[in-house]
């Protein structure tokens, strides 16, 4: 392992895991969980950091000259109920859910593939092997029944099936694929702030779940926070995880262990 890490200035397996010179694309950018996992990639030296689709891929290659770690985190929660879910409700779920993931294990492998020299930019370093990650953030409702309502629960369990079929697609690219299912995630959104049909909104309110509730059935008593789940995203991208795909990584603070028949958000 020694010898894998001291072959190179640029190396998946940095003793420190740091992400100098990576290129990084974190969708969903713009909400909690998305701008959380921006400044965490940013803090361990991520050289550039996209909100982008996959259409600015070759952009990105001919700018930066590589691609190193594709973060999905948006996401979308739809109707609490069958009832109020329409067709239309269901396609918005599975496009914001599992379209994202299978576009990115179909297009960024090969970006993450190429290799380039050292570039004048700050933090840039050589890549000279094939190396990329790509993290799903999902939810325990990919896991779960009765989280919230079938839309989610739906999509959810497929973006972890991408992941995991993911592995299969990647064996021999050394491209790595993970999934974050976080559980009760405190965004900073209350009731009164919120769209109840889950249209606009990627996780729901802690306070839909009362302090008496979180202290009953999760193990660390409380909801967890957006950089929470940024720090799993930082290890997935970085090289200390350079053992590990195909995971799916919950982050619920003990809810779904603890009570698994207990809907944790």
């Amino acid at each position: 392992m020694a010898d894998v890490e001291s072959k190179s200035p640029f190396s998946p397996y940095r003793a420190d895991g740091k992400l100098y010179g990576f290129v990084c694309v974190v969708t969903g950018a713009t909400q909690p969980v998305g701008e959380a996992i921006v400044a965490e990639l940013a803090a361990h030296g991520a050289a550039c950091i996209y909100d982008s689709t996959l259409s600015l891929i070759d952009d990105i290659l001919n700018t930066w000259g590589r691609l190193d770690v594709w973060i999905c985190s948006s996401g979308l929660l739809g109707p609490p109920s069958i009832t109020n879910t329409t067709p239309a409700d269901l396609q918005k779920c599975f496009e914001a859910n599992t379209y994202a993931p299978f576009f990115a294990l179909k297009y960024a492998p090969p970006a993450m593939g190429k290799l380039c020299e050292k570039r004048n930019y700050p933090n840039a370093e050589v890549k000279d092997m094939r190396y990329g990650s790509i993290v799903v953030v999902g939810s325990v409702a990919g896991s779960y029944g009765g989280c919230w309502g079938p839309c989610y629960t739906m999509s959810s369990h497929a973006a972890l099936g991408v992941v995991r079929s993911g592995v299969t697609v990647l064996k021999g690219s050394n491209v790595r694929i993970n999934c974050i299912s976080p559980g009760q995630i405190d965004v900073g959104v209350d009731l009164k702030n919120f769209d109840m049909r889950g249209m606009t909104s990627q996780l729901p309110p802690a306070s839909l779940q009362t302090k008496e509730s979180q202290q009953a059935n999760i193990s660390l008593e409380r909801a967890g926070l957006p950089t929470e789940v940024a720090r799993v995203a930082g290890f997935l991208a970085s090289g200390f995880s350079s053992y590990i795909t195909g995971a799916n990584l919950v982050v619920d603070g003990g809810a779904s262990t603890m009570c698994p028949l207990t809907a944790p958000i």
